[in-house]
């Protein structure tokens, strides 16, 4: 791991036929810093890398060598990208999907995976994250949300959340009820990385800028990044993401969103870390409640934190 861990030049380009909002934390923050204050070459993010050219995995084996993929999509959200894949399109989103897990696995099965990198799939919006939504809505919309589902219209059934809470909690409002009800979801990905045998690691979502940015948030807090920092590396997305934005909208408002949920907003971080501050009392105690201990955040700093 030390050799992963090695000095790079500052204002990296990455070149890649079809994966999008690709960068490595460390080297990113650095630069944005002006100093080493993590190592480089062992936390990358990224979009969905489901469309990935083999030049494209052959860079994220042999030039990255990226060992772990956590990958922070939903159910539905892989059903639909199996579904692109397979040429369905994403016009067809309307069709009934399959809503048993046998069904789910054999939707996924043709699942374009990178040979020799481990895959750790948690939805990070999961059980806690939908319930809370879910006993908000009105009761004649969570009977619309529940016939829905049970008919396999998954994406129909999410748009009923979409446009009634979704929409109105807005990208700042969700990431802190992820916060606030995605603990168990968030140690998983957390107990992943503090085993150093995970490390180089990417984590991704499907845009690769909020669920994947909180994730990005929690770890740069542990290691001591300033919010500055924090925030630009997080706003970056949205200009990465240009290139795909008309077909990302079509997938967004599909689920009841609107372009707000293809921006970053730069008040995104800073309301996310307060909210950590004023209810948890800081980023360690929140681990602390969700049960990372103070082993595993020290682990994280030894492997990411630059040394000095």
């Amino acid at each position: 791991m030390e050799g992963a861990a090695s000095s790079r030049e500052m204002s990296v380009t990455y070149k890649f036929d079809n994966l999008l909002n690709f960068r490595d934390v460390g080297a990113h923050v650095n630069d944005i810093i002006g100093q080493p204050v993590l190592k480089t070459g062992l936390l990358f993010r990224s979009a969905r890398p489901d469309e990935a050219s083999q030049s494209d995995r052959d860079q994220l084996i042999n030039k990255y060598k990226i060992r772990t993929i956590i990958d922070l999509r939903s159910k539905t959200e892989h059903i639909n990208a199996a579904k692109k894949r397979s040429e369905v399109g994403i016009g067809l989103q309307s069709a009934a999907l399959p809503s048993s897990d046998k069904a789910f696995e054999k939707s996924v099965k043709d699942s374009v995976e990178v040979d020799g990198i481990r895959y750790r799939k948690t939805n990070l919006n999961g059980k806690g994250f939908e319930r809370h939504l879910i006993w908000q809505l009105k009761y004649t919309s969570l009977a619309k949300l529940v016939f829905l589902m049970a008919l396999g219209y998954r994406t129909e059934g999410i748009s009923v959340l979409g446009k009634e809470l979704m929409l109105p909690r807005g990208l700042i409002g969700l990431g802190i009820d992820t916060l606030d009800c995605s603990g168990p979801e968030i140690k998983e990905v957390f107990d992943v990385l503090a085993d150093s045998r995970s490390w180089p690691v990417m984590i991704n979502c499907t845009q690769g800028k909020d669920r994947t940015g909180i994730t990005v948030v929690l770890v740069l807090l542990l290691c001591g990044v300033d919010l500055s920092a924090i925030t630009q590396d997080y706003i970056k997305s949205e200009g990465e993401l240009e290139p795909e934005k008309a077909e990302r909208m079509k997938e967004i408002e599909s689920i009841g969103l609107d372009e707000s949920f293809a921006t970053c907003p730069a008040d995104f971080c800073p309301k996310v870390i307060q909210h950590l501050d004023t209810e948890y009392g800081g980023v360690i105690a929140y681990m602390a409640k969700i049960g990372v201990d103070s082993t595993q955040v020290e682990r994280i700093r030894d492997i990411f934190k630059a040394n000095g």
